[in-house]
């Protein structure tokens, strides 16, 4: 087994195909194929199910690749502390549900590294597709909430997926709207009162359980309901169309201007706020940094100054 193997196997999961991986490593499809064929036979295991469509890791191929990124990543730190020349890129990668202080730190490590080579990933995107993306290798660690009303089932999928979950902090449930509609002056907001406006929400794909939802009491009827895809669409018709979302209450006016606001809504529920991760496998000093940043951006969070 030689690091260069390993990094050639890390390069495949990243790029979806072997075909794709061989043009990222300027090398041919077949001097890669046989690379990996030549890895699997040593390790007598199969890494990799070829389809028409791409590669997926087997079982066996996401175990190996947890420890795989390991090595290479501890090698890329000997490099860069002994080895003369260019420093090492810094790679990183986290999936996350639509949080603001999840972007907040991630500005922050991408600020700390700015000076040196790397190469990061960011990916707001639907639940089950965060889950995806930590069980397969695409990012290191994924945001997501645990409640009473989703935790036992999205904690018994966690592990069937080898995954765990770490709970960062807890959150209230908080209402967002407009700073221009009548709720964001009340000091508190009851669901009943919040069935006049639009309910907003992320929308969840082909695995559309309520489970998986972003947002707080999902089941709750509501006669005016929009669903939305991306942070910014959402945040324009909270505004435009004197909507709402519930969420954790925590914004950013760094990222999110001043024209929301957060205001607490009445409910016994608690999001509990954590990260996914591989069953038994230690973080990168990456993903221990950019949890660092987190706690500390959270540690300083003034609702006031949102």
């Amino acid at each position: 087994m030689k690091l260069n193997q390993l990094r050639y196997l890390i390069q495949i999961v990243r790029s979806g195909s072997i075909n794709r991986a061989a043009q990222a490593l300027y090398i041919s499809q077949p001097t890669l194929s046989k690379t990996v064929e030549d890895l699997e036979a040593e390790m007598g295991i199969v890494i990799f199910i070829r389809t028409s469509r791409g590669v997926t890791l087997t079982e066996d191929g996401m175990r190996f690749l947890s420890y795989a990124r390991q090595v290479v990543e501890q090698a890329d730190v000997l490099e860069s502390l002994y080895k003369g020349g260019t420093s090492q890129r810094r790679v990183f990668a986290i999936s996350s549900q639509h949080y603001a202080f999840v972007v907040n730190a991630f500005v922050n490590l991408v600020r700390e590294y700015g000076e040196e080579r790397y190469e990061f990933s960011l990916r707001e995107g639907r639940t089950h597709d965060i889950v995806e993306d930590v069980r397969l290798a695409r990012s290191e660690l994924g945001v997501i909430y645990l409640s009473s009303f989703n935790a036992d089932v999205i904690t018994r999928i966690l592990g069937n997926a080898d995954l765990a979950f770490t709970e960062l902090f807890t959150a209230h449930p908080h209402v967002f709207v407009s700073r221009r509609n009548p709720l964001s002056k009340r000091a508190s907001i009851t669901l009943d009162e919040l069935r006049a406006y639009p309910r907003l929400s992320y929308e969840q794909g082909v695995e559309n359980s309520f489970y998986f939802a972003e947002e707080m009491h999902i089941t709750e009827d509501s006669p005016k309901a929009i669903v939305v895809s991306d942070r910014a669409t959402l945040f324009n018709l909270l505004i435009g169309l004197d909507g709402y979302t519930i969420s954790s209450g925590i914004l950013s006016s760094d990222l999110n201007g001043t024209d929301i606001v957060a205001v607490p809504l009445e409910s016994d529920e608690i999001m509990r706020i954590g990260y996914i991760s591989p069953e038994g496998r230690p973080l990168s000093p990456m993903a221990k940094r950019y949890l660092e940043h987190l706690d500390a951006y959270m540690r300083a969070y003034d609702p006031k100054n949102a």
